[in-house]
Order: structure tokens, then C-alpha cells, then sequence
């Protein structure tokens, strides 16, 4: 069958209830084409589209009939648009010559193909249809306000019988649905329609001697789907027999949704061992504290699924039986080319570097997106099977984007939860990701998304404006918390909830906080001050620079090693006095993209090396590997400066953990920060650099250097009193505090604006 329908007060209306099973029944039948027929222009009807709760259409008929386009290429449907195309004299032609009347105001709407006014009482008469006729126009004037000027002949119905002679359907499989008298020409056409609940009653009247007509009794969807049972389109067991069963719901009262499992696997003699991480990501444990009460839970990640070996897949394992007796992980399996194309190669190769506003590296594939939304969809139909009637979902960055909108469809019952751990940039640079109208519609299925600070959420908003119309409900100061002109990443403002297609939706500022206590456990272990012990002697006489980050363009390794060498030129009395030890941790072998600035880094290196080295002195010791954490704590606790210099990061959590690590040994260590990291905007104290620019880069650092122990303490005390008070399990209780507080409350725990 073919549904052909208006959106206000039809398709877009009715009982919540009503709108998803229309919904469900359209998306689970490619076979029932939809047609949305509306008075609406194009570019209106384009954030329908970006909302993954609505079906995507087949057809458009817009601008009241004079617009007729594909659902999904929004291209032209030919030969009928050059048809309609011939008949109409030209937006202009039109619009001087009924500029003389003075009861017509053009409406500020788009609209193509077709002149839309307001018309004063009394306006439209015979010399106004006079000048429409010798335009060869025809005119179209409603509820004694709306007057269009269309093509001759051209109308909502008109256009709509056009295109079902097209595509050759049977004319008694259509469906018509309207419920304003701007519809009538629809059922004009003689085909079987339904005027839904409370429509106008000058529709009803129209229609009422119509046999093919139902007046429904149920407004908007629930209209439709009464017809559709009324008239027989589905046959005798009508809509019951074609909506699938709804998924009974699970028992997890808090689901987890994350990349990672809380346990790290080993494939050894066939046999699959797990053991506690040992990465030293304080998130992790942060995020397994909540089920500590014995709450119902699922944590969700993928796991490796080779389906060729006999080892059976186990969807759900227990994380820890003592402490987490509730709590299930429940792995979605992938295959290798899954997780390398999914994670690997899209997601590091087409996101993040839009993400981190290196559009121009990004390389973007239909085939790897078509597999990102393999996954997506794995992830959440596995959310929507673990969780509990209202449960919590709570979803952890960019490679979960497009989670939201199948886990609305599946479950719209359940809170969903979104937290982005990456840099969210500004909408001139996100806009260039080709399905931008496509992840945007999907967060906007979210009841609350979390950023680092406000300055990625307020760019969250600048996106989502530009794919639907939004409002914004809330806004807050970001003082005293963050920086507001201070940085680049600064802002004075952040909205704090917006709504969109009906929908409120809470935004918040939530800095990832430190594992505080770790840092000092490594501290008090006698193994780290034995560590510190040689590194005193080893560097006694030397200032320490350090630098720890991961290979990536993003964290502006290349330029600081230029900034260095700029400074020992600028100051040579700093020669012999100061070395930067950089730890670069390699990225993953399959990362080829890397191996270039691998390569340059190496030859900055030997030629800085190379120009400055003496005899017991070396100005760049560099390693290239991973150090064990202890010992990087090691390095925080004897480093005067740290020297954190991304050129755009989301965050930056080793700027906490030096200044942990300082904070608790009472040291005067100086933090250098780029100004592009998020943590800048929220860690006062520390000293801000650009480092897209070298010779602030080396400035900045020599003031670090030069610094007198008193200033240098004060900013130290200042730094670690934010770290140590907004700490990682500060960070998820305000989260999920911002995620549960009702509608309408005034809270900013969350936001900490």
C-alpha cells in the first residue's frame, strides 16, 4: 500500500503510543511506500528527515503540490517537476504584480514554485483572481488568513495523482490522510482516505457524503491506523498481525554502554582467561562503583567473535561475582573486519580527525559507515534487550553516536544517557561529516548529553540548529567553575537544556575528574619513592621539562620539539640546564596513518640532539613506548614543568595527574597548557599557551622555566584544590545526578556552571 499524508495535525500528531506503532508498522514493511504531502517548503521538511523517529519517506510533495521530490536523494521526481516547472511564470513575475494590494504580506517561509500571503479580510476578490488567471496561476485562499498563488492546476491532490500514475500503483492500495481543508483535494482524486480525529469541520463537511472517506475517530496516527484496519489494507488480522511483539524488557536498572569491557580478555590454547584491566583508565572502576549497592546492571562492549572456530559465543559473563553480584556484561560479538573497519580504521580515520577539527585529514567511505551502523545497531539492540521498564542507558562517545536512534525505536521507555569523551567542535567544521543530518537526529533522541565543558556543548547546539529548529529552554552562567575569556576554549554562557521535534533535552559540562587516590596509593608505594630516589641523582643540576602524550597529529608533539629548539636558540644560557624527556606512546601497528609523523618527530629529534648535545648532556631524551604508570608518576613527582601542548583535545587528563602528583609531595611543579584543551578551561592556574603558535609555544615555556617559587606554589595550590575536590567519582555521581533530576527541576549539580 501507499500512505500519502499531511504532516501538522496527521502524521505528526496523536497519542505517543499511536505515533510509534504507525512508525513500527512503516519502518518493518519496506513494501508500504509513504508519502508526505504538505504545504510545507523543502527546506521545512528537511529536520523531519534528521528525526530518526519519524519514517524517512518515499516521496515528498511539498510547497501544496508544486514541489515533488525523492525521499531520500531529495532529487527532483521526473518528468512531473519540469512539468510543474513549465506552468509556473517565476517567483518574481508574481510577486510585482500583486504588489499593489495592500491587504497581502508574504509569508517569510521558504517556498519554491509558489508565492505564500497572509491576506487581510476582503482582499481577495475578482481583480486579485483576475491578475492570478492572466499569470496563468491558480489560487488557493484558507481559513480566511492563508492565500498561495500555484501554478494552474497544480494542488496537493493533483500532484499526488500524478505520481501514482508514475510509479504505476494500483489506485485502491493508496491511502489518503488529512485533517484541514487544504487537504481536500486529496480525497478530490478519488482515492480511499481518512480524515483523522478533530479535523477542521469544513474537511468533514467536504467529505461527508464521500463512501471512501472515514472520519476517524482518533486524531493524527491513531486516525491513520483505524483506516487501515477499517478499509482492509493489511487483511483480516489487520495491524496486530503485522507490528512485531515488543521485546520483553530485562531486568538491568543501569546499563553501561562503553567500548571497553570492564575485563580484559586473553586468547590462550583455545581457551578464553580475563583479568582485571591494566590500562590505568580511572573510568572504568568509576563506572562499576554504581552497581557497588547491588543494583540490577549490564555493562555493554563488544568482544572478538571469529564464528569460523567452534568456541561458542558467550553473550553474558559476570564481571565480579563478590562485589557486582547483579552486574552481567553483556558482550555484542564482532569479527575481526568488523572491529577493524569499525573501530580502527572509520572511526580514527573519518571522526576523529573532524572531531579534533582535522577535516582535511578525514577520508570518508559509504562501505565503512554502512558497518558503523552495523554495529551501532548490535550495540543497541543489546541495550534494548538488558534493559528494565524506565532504566537508565547511559552511552559513552563518538563510536556510539548512532545508538540513540535504534534504542528510541526499541525502547522508548528507557532514559537515554549520552556522554561525549571527545572534543566536539564548532558546526563549520562538524558539518563537513557527510551524515551529520543522521548522527545529530540520533543524540537528539538523547534525554541528556554531557560534554567536557561549555564551550563543546554550546557547539552541540550551533550543530543541532542548523539540522532541526530548536529551542533553547535553559542557559547559565559558566562562572566561577570555567575560564570564560581567558582561553580559546572559553565561553561566558552554555545552554542547558533545548527542545527539539517536542523534546526536552538537558545538556551539561561534566570535566572528566582524576582516580585521586590511585596517584596516591603509587605515591606511598616504597617501590615509586625508590624510583624518585634515582631519578634525584640521575637529574641532579637539570630542570626537567616533561611531556607525555600519545602519537597523534592531534597532540602537537612536532611542534613543541620545534618550540624546544627555538628556546635553546632564544636562550642559550638554558643549554646544559634543562631537558625535555617526551614519552610518545606508538599508536597500534594496523595505524599506518601515523607512521609519517612517526617519522618526523624521530628526525626533530636527532637534529635538535644533534645541534645541542654535550658531553653529560642531553636536551631531548626520548621514548618512544609506553611506560608503566608507576613510573610516570615517577616522572610527575620529579618534572619542575609540564609541558601539555595538544592542539586540540577534549580534555587532557595527564595535566591532572601531574598536578595530583605535585599537590600531594607539596611541590612547585609549573603546568604549560594549550589553550585548546578542554581542561584549560576549567584548571585555573596553570599557564595557557598556543600552540599553533611557536613562539608563544617557547615563551610560555621559558616563563614556566623562570618562574619564582612563590607564584609557582599559589598556582600549584590552586590547580590541586580543583583536581582533588572535582575527582572522577565527583564527575559520575553529578553526571548521573543531571541524567535522573525531573524535568523542570533547577539544578546546575550537574552542569557545574
Amino acid at each position: 500500500m501507499l500512505i500519502a499524508t499531511d504532516l501538522d495535525g496527521t502524521f505528526l500528531a496523536g497519542h505517543p503510543e499511536a505515533r510509534l506503532r504507525l512508525y513500527q508498522l512503516i519502518n518493518a514493511h519496506p513494501e508500504i511506500k509513504l508519502v508526505f504531502v504538505t504545504g510545507r517548503g523543502l527546506e521545512v521538511v528537511l529536520p523531519l528527515l534528521s528525526d530518526p523517529s519519524i519514517p524517512t519517506p518515499d516521496y515528498i510533495v511539498c510547497d501544496v503540490g508544486a514541489t515533488v521530490v525523492d525521499g531520500r536523494t531529495l532529487q527532483p521526481v521526473q518528468p512531473l517537476q519540469a512539468g510543474i516547472d513549465a506552468l509556473w511564470p517565476g517567483e518574481r513575475v508574481v510577486a510585482a504584480a500583486v504588489a499593489s494590494f495592500a491587504g497581502l504580506e508574504r509569508q517569510e517561509v521558504p517556498q519554491q514554485r509558489r508565492c505564500s500571503y497572509f491576506c487581510a479580510p476582503g482582499t481577495v476578490g475578482s481583480d486579485l483572481r483576475g491578475i492570478a488567471a492572466e499569470l496563468g496561476c491558480d489560487m488557493l485562499y484558507s481559513a480566511d488568513r492563508y492565500l498561495d498563488i500555484l501554478p494552474h492546476g497544480i494542488n496537493k491532490g493533483s500532484t499526488l495523482d500524478a505520481l501514482v500514475r508514475l510509479l504505476e500503483l494500483d489506485r485502491d492500495a493508496v491511502l489518503v490522510a488529512g485533517d484541514t481543508l487544504n487537504d481536500l483535494s486529496m480525497y478530490e482524486q478519488g482515492f480511499v482516505g481518512v480524515c483523522v480525529g478533530e479535523s477542521e469541520a469544513a474537511l468533514l463537511e467536504a467529505t461527508r457524503e464521500r463512501a471512501h472517506v472515514l472520519h476517524a475517530r482518533h486524531p493524527g496516527c491513531g486516525g491513520i491506523l483505524e483506516a487501515i484496519g477499517h478499509f482492509g489494507f493489511l487483511g483480516p488480522a489487520g495491524v496486530e498481525a503485522e507490528l512485531r511483539e515488543t521485546d520483553t524488557p530485562g531486568r538491568s536498572e543501569l546499563v553501561m554502554v562503553y567500548h571497553r569491557l570492564p575485563y580484559e580478555e586473553v586468547f590462550e590454547n583455545g581457551r578464553i582467561t580475563r583479568g582485571a584491566p591494566s590500562s590505568p583508565n580511572g573510568i572504568i572502576p568509576t563506572l562499576l562503583s554504581y552497581f557497588n549497592d547491588g543494583r540490577p546492571g549490564a555493562w555493554i562492549a563488544w568482544s572478538r567473535h571469529d564464528p569460523k572456530k567452534a568456541i561458542p559465543f558467550e553473550v553474558h559473563t559476570t564481571v565480579d561475582r563478590e562485589r557486582y553480584p547483579h552486574l552481567v556484561a553483556a558482550r555484542v560479538p564482532l569479527t575481526k573486519d568488523d572491529i577493524d573497519i569499525f573501530y580502527k580504521r572509520f572511526s580514527k580515520e573519518a571522526f576523529w580527525p573532524t572531531l579534533h577539527t582535522f577535516w582535511e585529514r578525514a577520508q570518508f567511505r559509504e562501505d565503512d559507515w554502512q558497518v558503523y551502523l552495523k554495529v551501532n545497531r548490535l550495540f543497541a539492540e543489546r541495550a534494548a534487550a538488558e534493559a528494565a521498564e524506565g532504566a537508565v542507558v547511559w552511552l559513552h562517545d563518538y563510536n556510539l553516536w548512532m545508538v540513540p536512534a535504534v534504542l528510541r525505536e526499541l525502547r522508548p521507555d528507557v532514559k537515554i544517557a549520552f556522554f561525549h569523551h571527545t572534543y566536539f567542535p564548532s558546526a563549520d567544521v562538524f558539518n563537513v561529516l557527510p551524515w551529520r543530518r543522521e548522527i545529530i537526529g540520533s543524540l537528539l533522541q538523547c534525554d541528556y548529553i554531557g560534554f567536557h565543558i561549555p564551550r563543546q556543548a554550546e557547539n552541540f547546539v550551533d550543530v543541532a540548529r542548523g539540522v532541526a529548529p530548536l529551542t533553547v529552554l535553559e542557559r547559565r552562567n559558566c562562572a566561577p567553575r570555567y575560564l570564560t575569556y581567558g582561553c580559546a576554549v572559553g565561553l561566558d554562557e552554555v545552554t542547558t537544556a533545548i527542545e527539539v521535534h517536542g523534546r526536552r533535552i538537558g545538556l551539561g559540562a561534566h570535566p572528566v575528574g582524576l582516580d585521586v587516590e590511585r596517584v596516591r596509593k603509587i605515591l606511598d608505594q616504597p617501590s615509586t619513592r625508590k624510583r624518585m630516589a634515582e631519578l634525584r641523582a640521575d637529574l641532579v643540576d637539570t630542570r626537567v621539562i616533561l611531556s607525555v602524550e600519545r602519537l597523534d597529529y592531534t597532540k602537537g608533539t612536532l611542534e613543541k620539539l620545534l618550540a624546544f629548539e627555538r628556546l635553546l636558540d632564544a636562550h642559550p644560557e638554558l643549554q646544559g640546564k634543562v631537558s625535555l624527556m617526551a614519552v610518545c606512546v606508538p599508536a597500534a601497528k594496523e595505524m599506518t596513518i601515523y607512521d609519517a609523523l612517526q617519522t618526523q618527530i624521530e628526525q626533530a629529534v636527532g637534529r635538535i640532539n644533534g645541534r645541542f648535545s654535550r658531553v653529560s648532556w642531553t636536551p631531548v631524551q626520548f621514548f618512544f613506548r609506553a611506560l608503566p604508570f608507576e613510573e610516570v608518576v615517577a616522572w610527575y613527582a620529579m618534572a619542575d614543568v609540564m609541558w601539555i601542548t595538544p592542539l586540540r583535545d577534549g580534555l587532557n587528563l595527564v595535566a591532572k595527574e601531574y598536578v595530583a602528583t605535585q599537590g600531594m609531595i607539596e611541590g612547585r611543579g609549573v603546568l604549560v597548557l594549550s589553550e585548546f584543551a578542554g581542561a584549560a578551561a576549567e584548571l585555573h592556574g596553570a599557564v595557557l599557551t598556543n600552540p599553533h603558535d611557536l613562539a608563544d609555544l617557547a615563551a610560555r615555556l621559558y616563563q614556566a622555566i623562570a618562574m619564582n617559587d612563590a607564584e609557582a606554589e599559589a598556582r600549584l595550590r590552586e590547580l590541586f584544590a580543583i583536581v582533588e575536590h572535582n575527582d572522577i567519582h565527583r564527575w559520575g555521581r553529578n553526571f548521573l545526578e543531571a541524567v535522573t533530576t525531573p524535568v523542570g527541576e533547577d539544578s546546575l549539580a550537574g552542569t557545574g556552571c
